[in-house]
């Protein structure tokens, strides 16, 4: 199920909300489930849509804005103004393949470093939509990626974090800017 919520796919001047960067506590704080999915959730909904497409993203967790709530929002289809993105309330990952895949996987978070990430191909993921009804759905490609980045997000894990190829991403993130120490390996 997709979003009811209608946002223009489009960049604004002054998106809504702040975006964080690797190195920031906020983004390593764990997000808290969503008690009531209210207006006051969709509005939250609606300016993330709004900020992700202002800052050419596929995906955004509410993290990354600095608010501390398990709400992602994702849209793979920017150029299809007619399919609405996906809204993922307190998203749980019920079964993933065994088959993984590994595909580069950049960030707003921490714009312009693109890094070999290995996930799951396939995800089946629960959770509600923004009327709060409780949804299932299969997942593959990159919308299993883009949902296993973002929920990542939910728990203080960056995607820097699951990179295997410490030297590349060594180089890339000091060429951009960012600090070594900000990545917190995952075991």
């Amino acid at each position: 199920m997709t979003a009811q919520i209608l946002v223009e796919k489009k960049k604004l001047k002054n998106p809504p909300l702040t975006m964080h960067y690797l190195g920031d506590r906020t983004l390593r704080q764990p997000a808290k489930r969503v008690a009531k999915v209210d207006d006051e959730i969709r509005l939250l909904v609606k300016q993330m849509l709004q900020t992700m497409y202002s800052e050419d993203g596929i995906g955004l967790a509410a993290p990354q804005v600095g608010v501390h709530k398990q709400v992602i929002v994702i849209d793979t289809e920017l150029d299809k103004p007619e399919i609405p993105p996906y809204v993922l309330i307190n998203p749980v990952i019920l079964s993933t393949s065994k088959e993984t895949c590994v595909i580069q996987e950049g960030c707003l978070s921490i714009p312009k470093v693109f890094l070999d990430v290995t996930r799951p191909e396939v995800i089946e993921v629960s959770y509600k939509d923004e009327q709060g009804r409780p949804q299932k759905m299969v997942a593959k490609d990159l919308l299993a990626r883009v949902i296993q980045h973002e929920m990542d997000h939910l728990n203080g894990v960056l995607f820097v974090d699951r990179v295997d190829n410490a030297l590349a991403m060594n180089q890339e993130l000091v060429k951009n800017g960012f600090a070594v120490n900000a990545v917190k390996p995952v075991a």
